[in-house]
């Protein structure tokens, strides 16, 4: 069953009758936790929520992350990123779909990183913002921030991948895909399954 917003439902009877439950309840039960689409302050909000409140119900049972997002916010993702990396319990990273930009340093930054078949991975630079404009200290402040951020994230990416800084600036200098296999030869994955 699903309400308008397209998100599922389950219905479960009990013994006071049916109760209708949204399907991220089930999920969240279970441990699971989406990072699906634009990563912004409210998808920052919800993933943390979500990651510190299982942490306190268990620091030591494994929560899985799945995701499927072509990235976004920055500081967002790597708010995300510092809570993934805060709380006590090991986190599996699922890439179902595709994890681009900073969902795929969310992706590649797990404990334990499945990638399903079909599923790839891409890699870049961070973007210059859009409307960008201002004198020319403006602009230079601009690009010394965008640069002080592409070290952090090449470094997130070092630390993940095993490959070494010049690799990762290589990779990341333009937009580089990698297919599920090649995702698992370069590092940003453990291994490629076909069962969830």
């Amino acid at each position: 069953m699903a309400n308008i917003d397209n998100t599922p439902h389950i219905i479960r009877e009990t013994n006071a009758g049916y109760d209708i439950l949204d399907i991220r309840d089930e999920m969240l039960r279970n441990r699971e936790v989406e990072c699906v689409g634009v990563i912004d302050a409210q998808m920052l909000n919800s993933i943390a929520r979500q990651l510190r409140f299982l942490a306190r119900e268990s620091a030591t049972e494994p929560i899985t992350l799945f995701v499927n997002s072509d990235g976004g916010e920055v500081n967002s993702g790597l708010a995300i990123y510092d809570v993934m990396k805060a709380i006590p319990c090991p986190i599996r990273t699922v890439c179902v779909g595709r994890a681009a930009s900073m969902g795929a340093v969310l992706f590649a930054s797990g404990d334990q990183r499945d990638i399903l078949p079909h599923g790839s991975v891409l890699i870049h630079d961070p973007l210059i913002p859009g409307g960008i404009g201002g004198s020319a200290l403006q602009i230079q402040e601009i690009s010394e921030d965008l640069l002080r951020v592409r070290h952090m994230l090449a470094e997130i990416l070092v630390r993940q991948t095993g490959r070494s800084l010049e690799e990762i600036f290589a990779k990341t200098a333009r937009d580089t895909i990698f297919t599920a296999d090649e995702a698992v030869e370069f590092g940003l994955a453990d291994r490629v399954i076909d069962t969830l």
